[in-house]
């Protein structure tokens, strides 16, 4: 054999050798033809289970005739081997391979394409906002200057409850709207907050107003653009009036929101002001959810009825949601996790259960 022979061979016997495929390397393996394709090169496998088993068609291909790394085209579907069709099998194979990373291609350009904005409802005891003190308390806690209008200073007429301003090219706006979040929905997801559910309850009751504020830019990094929403609720909470915010399915309250985004000033994510994570009891076990990777252009987590910890299901939710933004990876249908090589976490997407829209279940 030459030696792109023998790397498709060993390619072929890897993936086979996969525990949702053969999980064993094939009783045996030969080269049984080669064609071309969409400007690659194909080898035609044919292996067998166990010795005294059947022939199956594999189909494995690179990118010229030369190479010895494959293009990720190694599948095969466990179809007899037939020398009559074999080709066309192999043929009929790629394109569906081709076709699934597409799909996924369109599928990962959607989901960043609807990323963002950060936003959320920071929550009052009076339907007033003091714009100046809000100013001067973004200077001192970030830094950030709030610049006014067309580089000019404010005159008399200016809105003191409407604030729009550029932060290092992104677009930042806040407005008081003096009456509580409509349909009493910070109240509903208050019910979220397990770690204190009788408080956040009772800073959504109790709110008459409040200042809805979001990062809208999308030239920007999720992540940057994250960080800047952080900053900003975070200073709207130290506000004298302020109980709360509402934001990623939750409601948290000032003292600790304003304790996690402090972690930005020692250069780490304040991932827990950024994604929530949900947990609730159901009759087979423990569900978790994640509310706010969407906006980082990533689909929700969710474990389904897990026999784990609620500890443990909230710190692996949170963990996974973690590295997904701070390495910017995106996971796919069929893929595994875990914490070393032998835990392999299944992971399959479909419709949310406990999130809107589809979701990424971590088999835990």
């Amino acid at each position: 054999m030459t030696n792109q022979q023998q790397a498709a061979v060993a390619a072929m016997t890897e993936w086979l050798a996969h525990p949702q495929e053969l999980g064993k390397a094939p009783a045996k393996i030969e080269i049984a033809g080669e064609f071309d394709l969409h400007d690659c090169h194909y080898y035609i496998l044919k292996y067998k289970k166990s010795l005294l088993g059947k022939w199956l068609v594999g189909v494995c291909g690179f990118e010229d005739t030369e190479t010895l790394e494959t293009c990720g085209h190694t599948f095969s579907q466990m179809e007899p081997y037939n020398p009559a069709d074999a080709q066309e099998k192999c043929q009929a194979m790629v394109e569906m391979i081709r076709q699934y990373w597409m799909d996924r291609a369109k599928e990962e350009t959607e989901r960043q394409s609807s990323a963002g904005p950060f936003a959320g409802f920071v929550l009052l005891s009076t339907p007033e906002w003091d714009l100046e003190a809000f100013k001067q308390q973004l200077k001192a806690d970030w830094d950030i200057d709030y610049p006014p209008t067309d580089g000019e200073q404010a005159g008399e007429n200016e809105d003191k409850t409407v604030a729009v301003f550029d932060v290092d090219g992104m677009t930042a706006a806040a407005s008081l709207m003096e009456a509580p979040v409509p349909d009493n929905e910070a109240e509903y997801w208050a019910n979220s907050n397990f770690m204190d559910k009788e408080n956040a309850l009772a800073a959504a009751r109790n709110h008459k107003a409040h200042v809805m504020i979001a990062v809208v830019d999308k030239d920007h990094p999720p992540r940057a653009r994250g960080e800047l929403y952080v900053k900003l609720v975070s200073t709207l909470l130290k506000a004298p009036n302020a109980l709360g915010v509402y934001t990623n399915g939750t409601v948290w309250l000032p003292d600790y929101f304003i304790r996690v985004s402090e972690d930005l000033k020692e250069g780490h994510l304040p991932l827990l002001d950024l994604v929530f994570v949900g947990l609730v009891q159901y009759e087979k076990g423990i569900c978790g959810w994640t509310n706010g990777l969407r906006a980082f252009g990533k689909d929700e987590l969710e474990i389904r009825d897990s026999q784990q910890s609620p500890r443990d299901v909230h710190e692996l939710l949170l963990n996974v949601s973690g590295y997904l933004i701070e390495e910017d990876v995106t996971l796919q249908d069929g893929e595994t996790l875990g914490y070393t090589a032998e835990q392999k976490l299944h992971i399959t997407r479909s419709e949310g259960v406990n999130v809107e829209g589809m979701s990424l279940k971590i088999g835990f």
